[in-house]
């Protein structure tokens, strides 16, 4: 996607009205397809004119010549905010590229593509759009404000807010001006911010409006290095010489010279710090991880030599908690390596807005949590339980003939089914418009485990949804599933580049998977122990989770080890899978928590599919889809606590035999399931049952619940 042929060339804005149709014509002057194009523009990134370093981990003699300098390293992990790593680097292929810094990939994106757009917001109902070149310009001004709050090298700024461009310029000036870059998520406590804050040592703390700048009022007094506090969005109800607005934030270092500047960025080093990730955890503190410049620019250079991207041709949307490494690495370090454009979605985005983002901008690779697939799927059920009988006939006919072809590519067959063609005519391309997917070629989930149930019902409508998998601790990711290389339920292969083994595999090959590559964190802020948990002392990082290999090396994710439910008895069993299928037998299910560590049986907490109000709070009314099971099945209840209170017979029977039958399969007898119990409330992020990225919070629920499973229990002692 080019810049509009409007665009004020003289300050990098372009402003068009919501249709996007203007934007779509590819920048002739620098269409780059082709594998052969993409290496050999990653090859120029190489920054010319700088000192090169004698010594790189893994550098050969022919090649260390042309190595960008990096600061001086022993190890190959740190804990220290201002300590540089080694780098795992290979001796020739994926993973031997010479490593570079943030500003060094930006500033070649902007010299190839500066005025293709990079940006789009929408601002009085028009869509405003960035330059590369603009963009650019706006995080060097902020980088010079912030030096003028006195931003120290390798202390925080902290960002606390909605997706926007100030919040990518607020990042990466702060990487520009040699801080730490600190995502601090919305839905955080003060309390959370406070320790976020305090640990990052932030000494300037951007935030979005009056509703977070509260958060920060009430606990500035415990934040000895906090200087200044920005807000980007709203009138400033208050006036504190410490406040500013964004503009005039970004006014503030007019004054200090380029050079100075300039000086600060050429002495940044790419084995060394840039950006903060704090862990959402389920228990304790979270843990800050040190991602480096290599880190970030390495992995997403890799990333998207993997997948079918072009310079200068992607649009994606930026909606999901940039405190989070997934939406962080492919809205703002994905985009900057490949020139993409990022449309930013409206705040209420996952209350149902942003759908229509989605059908304006038509991205052409978009990543959703578990969650939003689930909600769209959702959604499309309860519109087409409405449709005619006629209507219900064609869509279930087109939907076999999809899952069929989809399963056909999938395993290399790539037979068409007759048919196909109309199918696709009457259903699929009306589905994909109908939600801005028409011409979406990677359409990403993870974060969080997702059900074959969703898979196959985006399969069969030929949306297949791809898996990646990884963590904060390796820049977000480490295997990858491709449109021509997936299979259902796996989360792909390793990123080419970074290594995979696993660890005192089983009997059946599950073993605990552990990642080596350019892609491993740099360590975890100011916690040497816990560092030392993670990264073995051969440099390999231990994700904590179980997975197996298939013949053809794609990875599965069988559990997690300290989500690993050890019964009275012994027996190991993971818990997703088990809730994963009762939620596949029983789709009136919303989320199931699996209970029995150090327990007789196993036992279950579920909640009931219901309405989301306007803030994202469950409330008691029934969903769409429950309502229809309720309607076929004679139940007039429109409420969770009325199905309760009645313990409503249809509801009870078809839970109780979806557990039968997931009963039927189990392995043994310590793998079936003997209770459970509906609750009064859906989990949510807000109750604390949920992370960010909408993961199951287990301790956190086990502790809100703590007298139910005692009832589960002692009934069962009686």
């Amino acid at each position: 996607m080019s810049a509009p042929e409007n665009s004020d060339k003289s300050n990098g804005v372009a402003v068009m009205n919501g249709n996007t149709e203007g934007i779509s014509a590819k920048n002739t002057n620098c269409v780059l397809n082709g594998a052969a194009t993409k290496v050999e523009l990653n090859a120029t990134l190489e920054v010319e004119n700088l000192e090169s370093h004698p010594e790189v981990d893994g550098a050969t003699e022919e090649n260390s010549d042309e190595r960008v300098k990096l600061s001086p390293a022993e190890e190959l992990w740190s804990t220290q905010r201002d300590q540089a790593v080694k780098l795992r680097m290979e001796n020739a292929g994926p993973g031997s590229e010479n490593p570079i810094t943030i500003h060094q990939m930006f500033k070649k994106t902007v010299d190839t593509f500066g005025d293709h757009s990079a940006l789009a917001f929408k601002k009085d109902g028009q869509w405003v759009m960035v330059t590369w070149r603009d963009y650019y310009e706006q995080c060097r001004a902020a980088a010079k404000s912030f030096l003028k709050l006195g931003l120290k090298r390798y202390h925080g700024v902290g960002i606390l807010g909605f997706n926007s461009p100030e919040w990518f310029i607020a990042d990466i000036g702060c990487i520009f001006a040699g801080g730490l870059a600190t995502g601090i998520y919305t839905t955080n406590s003060p309390e959370a911010c406070q320790y976020v804050a305090a640990s990052s040592e932030a000494n300037v703390l951007v935030v979005e409006n009056q509703k977070q700048l509260d958060k920060i009022l009430k606990i500035k007094d415990q934040l000895p290095h906090l200087k200044a506090i920005v807000q980007y969005k709203g009138e400033l109800q208050q006036k504190y010489p410490f406040l500013y607005t964004w503009e005039e934030f970004m006014k503030l270092g007019e004054d200090v010279p380029e050079e100075t500047l300039d000086d600060m960025i050429n002495s940044l080093r790419p084995n060394e710090c840039c950006s903060l990730i704090y862990t959402s955890g389920t228990t304790g503190n979270p843990k800050g991880v040190m991602l480096s410049h290599d880190n970030l620019t390495w992995t997403c250079n890799a990333a998207a030599l993997t997948f079918d991207i072009n310079y200068a041709e992607e649009v994606m949307i930026s909606y999901l908690p940039l405190s989070h490494v997934a939406a962080q690495v492919i809205d703002m370090w994905l985009a900057i390596s490949y020139a993409t454009t990022t449309y930013f979605a409206d705040p209420d985005a996952l209350k149902g807005s942003l759908v229509n983002t989605m059908k304006e901008a038509r991205p052409t690779c978009f990543l959703g949590v578990p969650r939003v697939w689930e909600k769209m799927e959702e959604k499309m059920k309860a519109v087409g339980a409405k449709a005619s009988p006629l209507r219900r006939s064609v869509a279930s006919w087109a939907k076999s003939i999809g899952l069929q072809y989809n399963y056909s590519v999938m395993n290399g067959e790539s037979q068409v089914p007759w048919g196909f063609t109309l199918a696709n005519n009457l259903v699929f391309k009306k589905v994909r418009a109908a939600l801005g997917l028409d011409r979406c070629k990677l359409c990403i989930t993870g974060a969080a485990p997702i059900t074959k149930e969703t898979l196959d019902f985006f399969m069969s409508l030929n949306i297949p949804v791809l898996e990646l998998y990884g963590m904060s601790e390796c820049s977000g990711p480490q295997t990858l599933s491709l449109n021509d290389q997936y299979r259902i339920t796996s989360c792909g292969k390793v990123m080419p580049g970074c290594k995979t083994k696993l660890e005192n595999p089983d009997e059946d090959g599950n073993g605990e998977i552990c990642f080596w590559g350019r892609h491993v964190f740099m360590g975890y802020l100011n916690m040497p122990d816990k560092t030392a948990e993670a990264i073995d002392p051969d440099g390999w990082l231990h994700s904590g989770d179980l997975g197996r290999h298939d013949s053809l090396d794609f990875l599965y994710i069988t559990g997690r080890i300290k989500e690993l439910i050890i019964t009275a008895g012994g027996e190991n069993i993971p818990p997703v899978p088990i809730e994963n299928a009762l939620k596949a037998e029983v789709p009136i299910i919303s989320n199931i928590m699996l209970l029995g560590d150090k327990l007789k049986f196993l036992s279950m907490l579920i909640t009931l599919k219901c309405v989301v109000d306007e803030n994202g709070e469950p409330t008691d009314e029934l969903s769409p889809e429950v309502l229809d099971f309720c309607k076929q099945n004679s139940v007039t209840a429109t409420k969770v606590s009325e199905i309760i209170a009645k313990k409503e017979p249809a509801i009870y029977t078809a839970i109780q035999e979806g557990v039968e039958r997931v009963n039927a399969r189990a392995t043994s007898n310590a793998q079936r399931v003997q209770k459970w119990v509906i609750l009064e409330r859906d989990f949510s992020i807000s109750g604390g049952e949920l992370g960010p990225t909408m993961k199951l919070r287990r301790p956190i629920v086990v502790k809100m619940y703590q007298e139910k499973i005692d009832e589960i229990y002692q009934v069962a002692k009686q």
